[in-house]
């Protein structure tokens, strides 16, 4: 007999005993208050027809999903290990929340992690370290093309738009940027009155266009003009893709738009807002760099970047084409790993589109090499960073700088509840209700977010000390070790061989496996 039936027997019978047993013992009547409600539940969830296990077993049934709903939690504080946490493991939570309130990050009795594992990576020390000294290094962006050059730290704010975190986190975060001298990304959500609390701003320009776009959607030029020449603005970075839905554009619906978003990204009210996959202001590569141009000038002479999760290799290798046939280039690249990020997005765009991050970064520096421009152009990697040795792997690999969204948020005090789609942030981050907003304190979090950055950037530097190197340009991938398994072990050097400057421009000297994509790709159309 199904539950069902069981459940329909008590609910004739149960009130009745409950009754008899209130005529012999009167105070018996109160398990009525306890009874009802049950059979009002079960009588509901026999009768619905959406939920089959509700269905099967009134009231019963709830229980399931009363425990899948509280299943990340039970997950996250009593089932992972501090290593085995996803999508970062509570070993580096806990570190980004200790150097983000100053307490002691240091830690006891060892590591962790499993020495012996593949994929176990660390850097060797040098038997005549050096005493570090530059404990806040500086990279400099459009040394050769721009008028108004900028000093980098090498751990920035990456993207993320106002309206997809609150205003109280935006602000904390760009007061943090200005309190540690670096620099924060606005996403392509446009430039808000959040991000300007004085701290140093990449302005990132996306399809649609927002703070600087006309009525049809196309690019607007003077309103680009009047926010780019601010003083906060330090850099333009044009958003190709990103690294969570890499191919795909987004959309605000026209319930979710008030009137404050609606006017910092020049957009109608009563609308759908949407973003499209692709740009309008350009369509090829020798398009792309003729917008830069434009965009360098309107600017008055920042360094203008592009952002893009890397996809098809011809279409990035049409672009380095594009550069040696106009001599034009961007004066930085970010590389957004295929893993994802901060933005919402559909699962298969999440886990199954783009590049991840080492190889796409490797790729694109090798690519700059290959064509003699990587002198020329700085690279920017963006991913998961929260520990001075994730900045450091990056720039062996090819970055001068990395940018880190997650990190940033841990340090505003991100739970990793993994609810930013749902408006029901419980910190306050991620989240357009005032109630929950208003519970961030910027004052608190943004002195949070400068702590997490200088503790970074310090143990960065004394990291560089202890291998022996002067400075991060000395920096290469044969100082990184990987176990690859059991005793083999590798080096970046040998794991991502690198292929000679200037080997793209002679055909005779183009690697075998290179050759295809070169061949694909085309100056003039992706």
């Amino acid at each position: 007999m199904l539950m069902r039936h069981y459940f329909a027997i008590f609910a004739l019978t149960g009130p009745l005993i409950v009754l008899g047993l209130a005529m012999l013992w009167g105070p018996a009547s109160w398990l009525l208050l306890i009874i009802l409600p049950i059979i009002g539940l079960g009588l509901v969830d026999m009768f619905q027809t959406k939920q089959t296990i509700r269905r099967l077993y009134p009231f019963f049934g709830r229980f399931r999903y009363l425990l899948e709903s509280v299943r990340p939690e039970i997950q996250q504080y009593f089932v992972e290990s501090d290593t085995s946490g996803a999508p970062i493991p509570r070993e580096f939570r806990s570190l980004v929340y200790q150097r983000a309130k100053g307490a002691r990050d240091t830690r006891p009795f060892g590591t962790i992690f499993d020495v012996n594992r593949a994929g176990y990576e660390w850097i060797n020390h040098s038997l005549v370290p050096l005493h570090a000294t530059d404990m806040d290094p500086r990279i400099k962006f459009g040394a050769d093309r721009c008028a108004k050059p900028y000093l980098a730290s090498p751990l920035n704010i990456s993207a993320m738009s106002y309206g997809s975190l609150s205003g109280n986190a935006i602000k904390a975060l760009n007061k943090g940027a200005k309190i540690g001298g670096f620099s924060h990304n606005t996403g392509e959500g446009s430039l808000s009155p959040y991000h300007k609390q004085g701290g140093d701003i990449v302005w990132q320009i996306g399809t649609g266009y927002f703070g600087c776009r006309m009525e049809d959607g196309s690019f607007n030029p003077e309103q680009f003009k009047e926010s780019a020449q601010l003083d906060i603005v330090k850099m333009i970075e044009i958003k190709l893709s990103q690294g969570a839905k890499p191919g795909h554009g987004g959309i605000l619906p026209a319930a979710k738009l008030t009137a404050e978003i609606a006017e910092i990204r020049k957009v109608p009210m009563g609308k759908d807002v949407v973003s499209p996959p692709s740009h309008s202001a350009f369509s090829t590569p020798m398009e792309m760099l003729d917008f830069i141009e434009t965009l360098r000038e309107l600017s008055g002479g920042k360094p203008v970047g592009i952002k893009l999760c890397i996809g098809r290799r011809d279409e990035f290798l049409a672009i380095c084409k594009a550069i040696l046939v106009s001599g034009k280039m961007p004066d930085f690249i970010t590389v957004d790993g295929g893993e994802g990020g901060t933005g919402a997005a559909p699962t298969e765009m999440t886990n199954s589109v783009g590049t991840p991050l080492k190889d796409a970064l490797v790729f694109v520096n090798q690519a700059l090499i290959g064509i003699g421009v990587r002198d020329q152009i700085r690279l920017i990697a963006s991913g998961k960073i929260f520990s001075a040795f994730h900045v450091l792997r990056m720039i062996a690999l090819g970055a001068d700088t990395v940018n880190s969204a997650r990190g940033m948020m841990m340090a505003l005090g991100c739970i990793q509840a993994r609810s930013c789609n749902t408006d029901h942030c419980p910190t306050g981050i991620a989240t357009q209700n005032p109630a929950r907003a208003n519970g961030l304190v910027v004052s608190d979090k943004a002195t949070r977010v400068a702590n997490f950055h200088r503790a970074t950037v310090e143990n960065l530097a004394e990291l560089l000390a202890a291998a022996g190197l002067e400075s991060l340009e000395q920096l290469e991938p044969r100082h990184i070790n990987h176990r690859v398994q059991g005793t083999t072990v590798k080096n970046y050097e040998q794991m991502y061989p690198c292929i000679g400057p200037d080997t793209l421009l002679n055909d005779a000297t183009i690697p075998e496996e290179w050759r295809d994509d070169w061949n694909h790709a085309n100056h003039a159309s992706w």
